[in-house]
């Protein structure tokens, strides 16, 4: 076996090995730990809760029987005394309540903050390769962060709350039912799973309808969406009708499903109303016969109706919200793997080596390596090249032949799956990675900015810097001219991923924050293939002034921007073809690939 296969075999026994296994309940409530004075006000209140539930049924029955005297100053006094009774229970359970619901909310509250701070925190720190992933795209992120630390707070909170509430009802209304007529009582408990298997039965089979009918209609959601989204176009294009008539038939299979579906449905809660309703006749029969026979009073056998039955129907209200506790275990098992994964590339290494500066020479021995998304296609193969300390090194070739991976290496977003990679000598897996790349600054194609203002984003990195210096970067960077043009200069604010500016203007400020860190290692991932004519010399002239002196790797399909690098290498399909400046790839003539490709690209200049 390769060592390729090998590799590929153990990376997926590894993901076998780690699906999410249902979390222990206890794993959660540990996490609830910090506010534990809140999670035990909230379990006692919620034990608290089946009594007023219980002593209100009591009481209940206690009004109905009064209006059986005969004595109109008793039926008086005692109507007095159980609205007092009453009233009290209502002010106790009201009480009750929101002690229980604003211990569970803030206990949950506190837990949601910690999980998604865990979380962010977490992810920060996962390898580049983690997020390649098509499960842990930017949306489903977004959604495990949200949306899934709310389900976690639900399932500890709400769960708990419910469950215990439940037992604390069961409990008393048995004791109760039990002390007041045992043997009716009996018989209550006994039809009871009949009664609690009906209400069950229609909580979740209404929950599972409701639900099918939102995933039905998920795609028409979606169409409808894509046509407000590009409204321009339809309208361009006059395609209304056609857009229609599309939403139509995405609606046309759930309109025939829900049909199907409302015949079944009908069926199974009208039976489960109907034996509910025929589920009463055994107690009422034995109820009839203990009461003709004087072994039971009118009030005690409505007692032990009305409290049992209640009983039961919360038990089913309970149970039918197993849905929910379902999807709160699916976010708690994937929030929990999220927590407890250790990330392949630690960039805080605790006995990795920090540097306080670095020469800035580069070697890659022997390397091959495939992404994670797509194991089985090796972009390098037994690949080495070294880049001299202060010097530039441009590396050119088609689409796919590795240099945006050769750069990706250099920074440690992913490790090699043979060979090594080292930095002034020394194997970069040694280095203590955030000391590190604080000596390394990367411009990529398409520049990232963050909502903030141009000084803000020229910061990022260097937040100790001084206003000077940041003027200075800006100068470097041939971009402090139009930001001085802007209404607010550099408090102008760049907008979600720098739309308020130009391609130009924003790869500018890129520049200006590598300049700002000072890098011995300097790193171009194609930084002028997106400009204009104008803006791609003002980012030339400023990318040859940063470079001057520091270890420079350029990645460009534009030979021409590249031309006074001290080295080229020409790549293709993960292997080195040709190597040199260029003018002497050049000299190499019509049998040179340099030479083909730089004539192919720039027809008419031979020099």
């Amino acid at each position: 076996m390769s060592f390729q296969d090998s590799w590929v075999r153990d990376k997926m026994e590894n993901a076998r090995g780690k699906k999410g296994s249902a979390p222990s309940f206890r794993r959660l409530l540990i996490m609830t730990m910090p506010n534990w004075h809140f999670t035990l006000l909230g379990c006692v209140c919620a034990a608290l809760y089946g009594l007023p539930s219980s002593l209100y049924s009591y009481a209940m029955t206690d009004v109905l029987s009064i209006y059986f005297e005969n004595d109109k100053s008793e039926i008086t006094a005692k109507t007095r005394t159980c609205c007092i009774i009453l009233l009290a229970i209502s002010v106790f359970g009201f009480a009750v309540y929101i002690l229980m619901d604003h211990s569970f909310s803030i206990m949950g509250h506190y837990l949601t903050k910690r999980v998604r701070e865990g979380m962010l925190y977490k992810m920060l720190t996962f390898e580049v390769g983690w997020f390649d992933q098509e499960e842990n795209s930017s949306g489903a992120i977004c959604s495990k962060i949200s949306k899934d630390a709310r389900f976690l707070q639900s399932l500890v909170g709400d769960q708990l709350s419910v469950m215990i509430q439940t037992l604390s009802i069961i409990l008393i209304s048995y004791i109760v039912g039990l002390t007041t007529a045992w043997k009716f009582a009996l018989v209550m408990i006994s039809v009871q799973p009949i009664l609690i298997t009906c209400y069950y039965m229609k909580g979740v089979l209404l929950k599972i309808s409701w639900r099918k009918g939102l995933n039905a209609q998920l795609d028409s959601n979606r169409l409808a969406m894509e046509a407000v989204r590009n409204i321009r176009t339809i309208t361009a294009f006059s395609s209304q009708e056609h857009i229609l008539h599309l939403f139509m038939l995405t609606l046309a299979e759930p309109r025939r499903k829900g049909i199907r579906h409302s015949l079944l449905d009908g069926l199974v809660i009208g039976s489960a109303n109907g034996i509910n309703i025929g589920s009463w006749a055994l107690p009422f029969w034995y109820g009839g016969i203990m009461l003709s026979q004087g072994s039971i009073t009118a009030k005690a056998f409505l007692q032990t109706l009305i409290i049992i039955f209640r009983s039961a129907r919360i038990i089913a209200e309970a149970g039918a919200m197993t849905m929910d506790l379902i999807n709160g275990v699916g976010s708690a098992s994937i929030i929990l793997s999220i927590l407890e994964r250790a990330t392949q590339i630690q960039p805080d290494y605790h006995e990795g080596h920090k540097v306080d500066s670095i020469k800035g020479e580069i070697e890659l021995s022997n390397i091959s390596f495939s992404y994670p998304s797509r194991p089985r296609v090796l972009v390098l193969k037994s690949f080495s090249i070294s880049f001299e300390a202060g010097r530039s090194t441009a590396l050119v070739g088609p689409s796919g032949s590795g240099k945006s991976t050769i750069i990706s290496l250099i920074e440690r977003f992913y490790d090699p799956l043979d060979g090594e990679v080292r930095i002034d000598g020394q194997n970069i897996k040694n280095y203590h990675l955030r000391s590190l790349r604080r000596h390394i600054a990367l411009v990529g194609q398409e520049p990232t900015l963050f909502i903030g203002t141009i000084k803000e984003n020229i910061l990022y990195g260097s937040e100790g810097a001084s206003d000077a210096e940041v003027e200075d970067a800006a100068h470097t960077a041939n971009a402090h001219e139009f930001i001085c043009g802007l209404k607010d200069g550099y408090d102008t604010n760049c907008g979600e991923r720098g739309v308020q500016l130009s391609g130009g203007q924003k790869q500018r400020i890129a520049i200006a924050r590598a300049i700002l860190r000072n890098p011995s290692i300097l790193l171009l991932d194609e930084a002028t293939s997106a400009l204009d004519g104008e803006a791609e010399k003002l980012v030339k002239e400023a990318l040859e002034r940063v470079m001057r002196g520091k270890t420079t790797v350029v990645v460009a399909h534009r030979l021409n921007t590249i031309m006074n690098c001290d080295l080229i290498v020409l790549l293709e399909k993960g292997l080195l073809v040709e190597k040199g400046d260029h003018a002497s790839l050049m000299e190499m003539g019509h049998t040179g690939k340099y030479y083909g490709l730089f004539n192919l690209l720039h027809p008419g200049r031979e020099k």
